[in-house]
């Protein structure tokens, strides 16, 4: 290779020679990261080495050693004197913690921090503006990542940790830190264990309750994937392309880097923390994430509007990841900011550990009692379980009345789990309540054994949507939907009713009732897929072109006061008296009174709401009988009747199995005698009205559920890669009919319902890709909370039941599938109706030019072993039966298919 002397002669001599490789500043450090600080504070190149490197790189190196020299000299006289060699002002750093093995801090060499090097005045430490390199590695929080918030609430102490933890963030604002909350979603991501995911987040949060009980509120958000409760509408608007642009512009990654890292791991929160990991140096240090800077950050994000709103967004997302200090926080906050987090925190697990947590710590400014842990230490499970069952149910109930963190955890700061807690937290008018859930029931028979000796009322289950009507006293009114999302705006008509359906006597109220659409000349009820075309937003009532009914069924709140104690025979009492019926516009749900003895009505009732257009009945217990003998079946058999698993006797464990002698019988003995253990008595049933639960006080049976109704034999043609607990499985799979004359499968709808996890997994090994996933799922079960893992890269159509692309005798116009499959199975499915689609293909011409028909809660019922794909139902038939729902011809002939037909599929 030349030496640049001779390049310049050449260059002298009017010949074109390619220009010098650029370099970037990374080169010149190559030595540093190879080095770790504590080894060698100085560059100390050899003298070998020196000698023979090339002219241009060796006058480059020799200056950048002699000014890292001198620096080095100023930072170890500074460092004897006790003062911060970068900044001199600053007090002496603490002493840093022993690391946690296998932390990602220990995994990489921290480099000496480096000084600012300026070309006009190296001296002068004030100068603004300048270029500095900052290692990755060494921002990386390792105080968080020793805490062991995986142990025991009972046997972690909060105070061992906190006093170092707030010397540890006081030099960056005094904030609890995002290293912190990200340690915690490392472990609970870490782990299959509901037990553990709860136990760690009961120990992150009572750090954060002890040391910054001001970051709880924002921990708690962010913990739960969300940064505001659904009725105020606060949407991040965050597209993939801020994220990937900020990822290119922080690690320096070109698009296609970036797509291969994303075709390998799926995952944005994985991308980024590949990304980060290739990120070597910083051009600035980052400033250290607090939990508070993070949700902050979101919220403006959310409420940035207008014109250079999108800038703005851009520039925050670029700054959080610039601040994030190694892959882990990275992958969290990209996680964050998709809204898909991932670690299985959900609703129920946060109420659960806030419950927890504040029985055992407290803010420092504080004195509401606490339990002993070492009392707690000495109980027994069960025991153990009862103390922490009160408290949690607090919570939940509080939450459930008012789902809002922002009302619920200030006071939990305030005054601990406490029975004042209910009363505080207790229904606010315009504030929507959880709604109550009623139990599934297969049939009317299982229907009326449940219910076997009460009285209960059955009702239709319109095909509308749930509302919950607010009014107070002067006049105002807001509807929420059943996931309470606000709906005032979309539908101006019911607000404009709400005045003159009070009756005399009625200043506030919060009623419940079904919005369905109507034909206001004969009050024929439509369908839910007619409700879906009216518009979301703004509606005027002049323009509104469909109208609807509001078919009332509960009143949770009059006049001040909370009826949810009531049994439901007297709010319903309530409700019919005290509002007035406008036909057409309010009315009440029709219903009937009946009991387990009167089958015969309650059939007629059931088929005359499906004939009426309805999904089927809703049935309710009337009033709290407290001593009703109970039937003929066990009542350990199944779950209790207050919708809790029932106490089933005690199962040895395996370890106990396998014991032999008198410890075997004994345990047979104990077993025999819980057997005989007589269940005269049901625990009772309640008709009071329990906001956020599922229970068999109230039971649907729907039509779609009843065997009496048509199924569909379809055939599985694609899917998706699963999300969540199903990552490692196909969900949804992709169904579809067979036209028979022209040989095609017409896709007809995705199903996700019906499936058991021994489904998935045998489903997943027989239309495998050939990456290999169905065998690991053979050794290890999937995590019950969100899971972690990907399938990566698709094999390439290995496997013989699938193919990468869309064969093309299968008709699907919607989004591209993750994989096809070779049509060779009939699944019998059941559907609550037959709609027409713009995606779906099915009978497309048949029943519409332009549009085909889809199925409305699919749902899968078993593998047809029977029949072959040349006997799946056909197009012919799928349009019969819609036009027999619809009423408007005769079901359309079924043409039955040839037994010697050819297969279509060669």
């Amino acid at each position: 290779m030349p030496s640049p002397a001779k390049k310049r002669k050449l260059n002298s001599d009017g010949k074109q020679q390619p220009p010098l490789p650029s370099r970037g500043l990374e080169y010149f450090f190559t030595k540093q990261k190879q080095t770790s600080a504590a080894e060698q504070p100085a560059i100390d190149w050899p003298e070998a080495e020196e000698d023979t490197r090339p002219d241009h790189e060796s006058s480059d190196l020799e200056l950048a050693r002699k000014l890292q020299a001198q620096f080095d000299q100023e930072d170890a006289q500074r460092a004897r004197d006790g003062a911060d060699p970068v900044n001199p002002e600053a007090t002496p750093p603490q002493p840093e913690p022993p690391r946690a093995p296998g932390t990602e801090a220990d995994r990489t060499v921290e480099p000496v921090p480096r000084r600012e090097v300026t070309p006009a005045v190296a001296s002068d430490q004030d100068q603004k503006g300048t270029l500095s390199l900052q290692s990755v590695a060494a921002s990386v929080d390792t105080v968080s990542e020793s805490i062991p918030f995986d142990e025991s609430p009972l046997t972690f102490e909060p105070s061992k940790y906190v006093p170092l933890l707030q010397s540890h963030w006081g030099s960056e604002g005094g904030d609890a830190s995002y290293a912190l909350l990200t340690r915690c979603f490392i472990l609970i991501n870490g782990t299959t264990s509901r037990i553990k995911i709860v136990d760690t987040l009961v120990n992150c949060l009572r750090v954060i309750i002890e040391a910054d009980p001001s970051s709880l509120l924002p921990a708690v958000w962010l913990a739960t994937n969300s940064i505001s409760p659904p009725y105020i509408s606060l949407e991040l608007g965050l597209g993939g392309s801020a994220i990937s642009k900020a990822l290119k512009q922080v690690c320096g990654l070109d698009q296609r880097s970036l797509k291969a890292i994303y075709d390998k791991y799926g995952d944005a929160g994985d991308v980024a923390f590949e990304a980060k990991k290739k990120q070597s140096f910083t051009l600035r240090k980052p400033k250290p994430l607090t939990i508070k800077s993070v949700y902050q950050s979101l919220v403006k994000i959310a409420t940035s509007q207008g014109q250079g709103s999108g800038e703005v967004k851009q520039r925050i997302v670029d700054r959080l990841l610039q601040d994030a200090r190694g892959g882990e926080e990275s992958r969290y906050v990209v996680r964050t900011l998709c809204q898909h987090l991932r670690i299985g925190a959900v609703k129920t697990t946060m109420l659960i550990a806030l419950s927890r947590a504040f029985l055992l710590s407290r803010p420092t400014d504080t004195d509401f009692p606490l339990r002993s842990v070492t009392e707690l230490s000495k109980l027994k499970k069960d025991e153990l379980a009862e103390v922490w069952s009160r408290p949690e149910e607090i919570v939940k109930a509080c939450f459930a009345r008012r789902p809002n963190y922002n009302d619920l955890v200030p006071i939990l700061l305030e005054i601990g789990v406490c029975d004042e807690l209910l009363i505080r937290c207790d229904l606010t008018l315009h504030i929507p309540l959880r709604p109550m859930l009623g139990s599934i029931t297969r049939d009317l028979s299982e229907m009326l054994t449940k219910l076997q000796g009460r009285g209960f009322a059955c009702e239709y289950k319109y095909d509308g949507q749930r509302a919950q009507v607010h009014c107070d006293e002067n006049g105002n009114v807001s509807i929420f939907s059943r996931h309470l999302e606000v709906m005032t705006d979309k539908y101006p008509d019911l607000v404009d009713l709400v005045p003159k359906i009070r009756g005399e006597g009625v200043s506030s109220f919060i009623m419940e009732g079904e919005v369905v659409a109507v034909d206001r000349q004969n009050g024929e009820l439509k369908n839910f897929q007619t409700l879906t075309n009216r518009a979301r937003k703004d509606v005027a009532i002049g323009e509104i072109t469909i109208n609807v009914c509001l078919f009332a069924f509960d009143l949770m709140y009059l006049n001040g006061q909370p009826l949810l104690d009531r049994p439901f025979r007297e709010r319903r009492e309530l409700l019919k008296s005290l509002f007035i019926e406008i036909p057409h516009h309010f009315t009440w749900v029709k219903s009937i009174d009946a009991n387990s003895q009167d089958s015969e009505t309650v059939l007629e009732f059931f088929k005359s709401a499906t004939e009426s257009k309805c999904e089927g009945i809703m049935v309710k217990i009337l009033d709290n009988l407290t001593d009703v003998p109970a039937p003929g079946v066990d009542a350990q058999d199944g779950a209790q009747e207050d919708g809790s698993a029932a106490s089933a006797p005690p199962t040895p464990s395996k370890s106990k199995s396998r014991t032999k002698g008198k410890g075997k019988e004994k345990g047979k003995a104990s077993d025999a005698a819980s057997e005989k253990k007589p269940f005269s008595r049901r625990k009772p049933l309640l008709a009071t009205y329990e906001p956020d639960k599922r229970l068999d006080s109230w039971l649907k049976v729907k039509k779609d559920y009843s065997a009496s109704f048509d199924t569909l034999d379809l055939i599985p043609v694609a899917a998706w890669h699963g999300s969540g607990r199903k990552a490692k499985w196909w969900s949804p799979i992709l169904m579809a009919v067979r036209n028979e004359e022209t040989g095609t499968l017409e896709a007809v709808c995705k199903c996700m319902s019906g499936f058991t996890d021994t489904f998935y997994k045998a489903n997943r090994k027989f239309y495998d890709d050939g990456s290999g996933e169905a065998e690991d799922e053979e050794k290890e079960e999937p995590k019950g909370g969100d899971s972690d893992d990907d399938l990566g890269e698709q094999g390439e159509g290995k496997h013989k039941n699938t193919r990468k692309t869309k064969p093309n005798f299968v008709e699907y116009s919607g989004g591209h599938p993750d994989v096809w499959f070779e049509p060779q199975e009939v699944w019998e499915m059941a559907f609550a109706d037959i709609t027409l689609s713009p995606v779906y293909t099915a009978a497309i011409g048949l029943v519409s030019q332009d549009r085909g028909l889809s199925l409305r809660f699919p749902r899968f019922l078993r593998k047809r072993e029977d029949k072959g794909i040349e006997e799946a139902s056909t197009n012919d038939f799928l349009a019969g039966l819609w036009r027999k729902q619809e009423a408007k011809a005769p079901a359309a002939p079924i043409k039955e298919a040839d037994e010697d037909e050819e297969d279509l599929y060669n």
